[in-house]
């Protein structure tokens, strides 16, 4: 390792050894490769697919696994190859691991390459005192930014990227269905693009009233009076883009009848492996109607996230108030579904600010 630095041969880890079971125990430390970077995590937000994992609704074939992709942390140490670092230096990490060089890398789709994996999901992560990163993915912090705001540049590049593949132009109108965490993100990165108006659907009261707090033009919480509040909003024509941030194929469905002729749906949230929806072919076809799917932020995504959260263009108190212990991690998942006003859980690691 180019960065000489006294390291413990164990770290404290959370393995997910079975559906529903965590056990946090001593395990080696992360092999640090020539072109790797060693990072001692601070912060790991707990994200959706850490939840379908814990549940075993997602890759249950690969547990046992330290999951965790939302980290930031420090530099420890650097592989040989690696020199544009050093030891203590804030980062986070792009979690995408392509080849490099096929088609689907070069143009920045690597979730589309044979070779990828992803840091916390398909290969161990941040739910450990540290893990270890491909050096040309560790991205540098912009300043002494607080490693609470830096682990929310993955989730936030999420809908980065979704912004993007959506296309949304200004004053276009943008109906978003659910105001959880990442339907928050998209509420927040739509008023930046200049969407208008911003309506979202969201049954829950507490969700409902921070969605308005993020930039929401309305709020719809009764769902029999949604279709028709879009399309009032909309001139009767209906949305320009429906962005879907749950995984329901009912919502699925609906976003489809709530977008105009020419609009698009927005695919974001995750469904299950073998849900399925009705689609009227010719209906879609003569309405010229789309659908555009989006799943995780990488490449320039992670440096844009990172720009618009360290120049404060997110609000993201309501991300950043909850933390919880890594010997904690069991209970805080099991306990995840009592606080659903709790837009983010942070596991907090280290002892940094």
């Amino acid at each position: 390792m180019s960065v000489v630095a006294e390291l413990p041969e164990t770290m404290r880890a959370a393995l997910l050894t079975a559906p529903r079971k965590f056990e946090v125990r001593d395990v080696p430390l992360p092999d640090c490769g020539p072109d790797d970077v060693l990072v001692k995590v601070e912060r790991c937000g707990i994200c959706g697919t850490d939840v379908h994992m814990f549940n075993g609704h997602y890759a249950p074939e690969r547990l046992p696994i330290i999951p965790g992709h939302e980290f930031s942390g420090t530099v420890a140490a650097t592989g040989i190859n690696v020199s544009r670092f050093h030891k203590g230096q804030r980062v986070v990490a792009d979690i995408n691991i392509g080849c490099g060089h096929c088609y689907y890398c070069r143009r920045n789709e690597i979730l589309n390459c044979a070779q990828m994996q992803q840091i916390g999901i398909s290969r161990d992560g941040g739910f450990a005192e540290y893990v270890a990163v491909p050096g040309r993915l560790v991205i540098p912090a912009q300043g002494d930014q607080p490693f609470n705001l830096l682990a929310l540049v993955e989730p936030v590049a999420c809908v980065v990227r979704a912004a993007r593949k959506a296309d949304v132009r200004f004053g276009q109108s943008v109906v978003i269905l659910g105001a959880g965490p990442i339907g928050n993100l998209h509420v927040q990165m739509m008023r930046l693009v200049g969407a208008a108006p911003i309506i979202v659907a969201e049954p829950f009261a507490r969700r409902a009233t921070m969605a308005l707090d993020a930039g929401a033009d309305i709020v719809v919480s009764d769902p029999a009076k949604l279709k028709s509040e879009v399309f009032k909003r909309t001139g009767g024509r209906g949305a320009d883009v429906v962005i879907e941030s749950v995984g329901l194929p009912k919502l699925y469905t609906l976003a489809f009848e709530l977008i105009r002729p020419g609009g698009h749906v927005a695919a974001f949230g995750i469904p299950g492996p073998d849900d399925t929806i009705p689609l009227e072919l010719l209906r879609t076809v003569l309405r010229e109607n789309s659908i555009k799917g989006s799943v995780a932020g990488m490449g320039e995504d992670m440096h844009d996230a990172l720009s618009l959260l360290a120049h404060g263009r997110f609000n993201t108190k309501a991300f950043t108030r909850r933390s919880a212990s890594l010997e904690d991690i069991q209970t805080t998942f099991e306990t995840l579904p009592d606080h659903p006003e709790a837009l983010k859980v942070q596991i907090s690691i280290g002892a940094a600010a």
